[in-house]
Parts: C-alpha cells; sequence; structure tokens
C-alpha cells in the first residue's frame, strides 16, 4: 500500500527529524479536537511520556471512527505546560511517540502554555488526518 500522504521537504532545507515540514495529500479532511493524557474513564497517565503516548491514542481513536489510522495523520499541534518537562523527555518520547505512531512523522508544531483546562494534563495534542478516497 502506498502512503496516502506525502512529505513537502523544499529544496536546499535541512530534512526535518521527528517531524515534515508540510503534508499533503486528497480525501476526507477529520479535524481531532484537543487530545490529553487519560483514558475512557477520565483517569490521567502518571508523567509526561505516558500522557503524551495516551493522547496520541486518543487522536487515533477518533480518526478510526473516520476510517484512518497514524498514516493519515497529517498534522499534530501539541501545547505543553513545561518545556523544560518536555526537553527532559525527549530520549522516552522517541520510542513512545513510534510504538504509537509508527514510523509516521505529520507536519507539527509544539506550543509551550501556562496552563490546560484539566489542572492534571501535561500536554494537550490536536490533529489533522486526511483519509484518502
Amino acid at each position: 500500500m502506498t502512503h496516502p500522504l506525502t512529505a513537502l521537504q523544499p529544496p536546499g532545507w535541512p530534512a526535518p527529524r521527528g517531524y515534515a515540514n508540510g503534508m499533503a495529500g486528497r480525501g476526507r479532511i477529520v479535524l481531532v479536537g484537543g487530545q490529553i493524557g487519560w483514558d475512557a474513564t477520565g483517569r490521567f497517565a502518571s508523567g509526561f511520556v505516558p500522557q503524551v503516548a495516551q493522547a496520541l491514542e486518543n487522536i487515533l481513536a477518533v480518526v478510526a471512527e473516520a476510517g484512518g489510522g497514524p498514516e493519515h495523520i497529517a498534522r499534530l499541534t501539541w501545547f505543553v505546560v513545561d518545556m523544560d518537562e518536555y526537553r527532559a523527555s525527549l530520549a522516552a518520547l522517541g520510542p513512545a511517540y513510534r510504538a504509537v505512531m509508527g514510523k509516521n512523522f505529520p507536519a507539527m508544531s509544539l506550543v509551550a502554555v501556562t496552563a490546560l483546562v484539566e489542572p492534571a494534563a501535561r500536554v494537550e495534542i490536536e490533529a489533522t488526518a486526511i483519509i484518502s478516497d
């Protein structure tokens, strides 16, 4: 199966690691509201990396309702409450990300925020998927 999305890489730009500069695809657009690191019962995973993994699993659950999977995720926007916590977690974050998303690296942004609606949340991630026709 061919990948439903194409990474966009301007000539001469350095290759990004762990994300794409842009993605293109054709199909139905699925917009996923911000997902946080709690499970279906409202229980939070313990720690930053487990919350990221749970938030990504939650995104995939929503995308699956539209018939898609991780290969259809075109964009992720991450909101973190502590940039130092994010940076300190980078070594563990890669394997945790790949365990949920595989080797699918969409266009991504990362933004530090002062707080999230749920006080126990360390991260919130929103997504855009493009599910092929």
